[in-house]
């Protein structure tokens, strides 16, 4: 599925597998800077194919 693939990038690529702060806002920062990341890593791969 297409929803999948930014998990993906950010499970196997960034090595994200469990929260690293104990508060949500901080974790949540996190994972937002990760997604966009993803966002960026999976746009380069559709543009260079």
């Amino acid at each position: 599925a297409r929803v999948e693939h930014p998990f993906h990038v950010i499970k196997n690529l960034f090595r994200h597998r469990k929260v690293r702060y104990k508060g949500l806002a901080k974790n949540r920062a996190q994972l937002e800077v990760l997604f966009g990341l993803a966002n960026l890593v999976l746009a380069k791969r559709a543009l260079l194919a």
